[in-house]
């Protein structure tokens, strides 16, 4: 008798999702906005930590692959080439804005006459790569913010509707604060539900992107050095050599 009792007290799982929809069914229109503005945020935020993801494997993938060839390339020109071919990269950017004002400069061929500019060119494009990642970021850090506080005022609502129902009721049934409490419960679960996912991808991203930053500086100076050493390969024979330490440096970045 006591193994019936306990197996007829045990839940099914039909039984749990059928006490969600009869909550479901029990609450309110300020409920019912509270969570169709939760269900927009979290479509949105899905839909840019997906668009991210996408964006951040092309720019890995192609800046390996870019710094791979410039690496070997004997000529301006060949990585140039290339540099279109890999645009998702933000290290293809920081050269080819570099290589433009070095063109300017020289003509195409030839030591530059004054590094400042290409220094000012590289500062420039990187700080508009990172600004180019860090799109709609602040959109993940808003809604991870902001949608516990909307799940939490769906729960106010909920608890005023419960308190209101005892008023009128003059007794505290569940009857009575039953659909108050089911509003409560199930917008305070979806604030957090939306929330969550947004702000692990909103730290997710930040790290990604600093990783990112110092890679583009370590490639911006790598780039500046070969450039000055034009002289130097000019005069002795082979193909360039970049520094051991500034590739051991680029080595720790994005493209390792």
């Amino acid at each position: 008798m006591f193994l019936q009792a306990d197996s007829g007290a045990t839940p099914t799982p039909s039984q749990g999702f059928g006490a969600l929809a009869e909550m479901m069914s029990m609450i309110g229109p300020i409920a019912i906005f509270v969570l169709a503005v939760l269900l927009f945020a979290s479509l949105y935020s899905w839909t840019v930590i997906l668009g991210k993801i996408g964006t951040f494997r092309r720019a890995t993938r192609e800046s390996r692959r870019f710094i791979r060839a410039f690496r070997k390339a004997t000529r301006l020109q060949e990585i140039a080439s290339l540099a279109s071919e890999c645009q998702a990269s933000p290290l293809a950017q920081v050269f080819e804005d570099v290589y433009e004002t070095y063109k300017r400069q020289t003509g195409g061929s030839g030591p530059p006459r004054n590094l400042v500019p290409l220094e000012r060119s590289g500062q420039t494009a990187a700080s508009e790569a990172v600004t180019t990642l860090e799109r709609r970021m602040t959109w993940l850090a808003t809604i991870a913010s902001a949608s516990p506080f909307v799940g939490l005022f769906g729960t106010v609502m909920g608890v005023v509707e419960s308190f209101h129902a005892i008023g009128v009721s003059g007794a505290g049934s569940l009857k009575a604060v039953g659909p108050g409490i089911a509003e409560a419960l199930i917008t305070t679960a979806a604030g957090l539900f939306v929330a969550v996912p947004a702000l692990v991808a909103y730290n997710q991203f930040t790290a990604r992107i600093r990783i990112f930053a110092s890679a583009i500086d370590d490639f911006c100076r790598e780039l500046l050095n070969s450039l000055e050493d034009i002289p130097v390969r000019a005069s002795a024979p082979g193909p360039p050599r970049v520094p051991s330490e500034l590739a051991r440096e680029a080595e720790r970045g994005v493209y390792k």
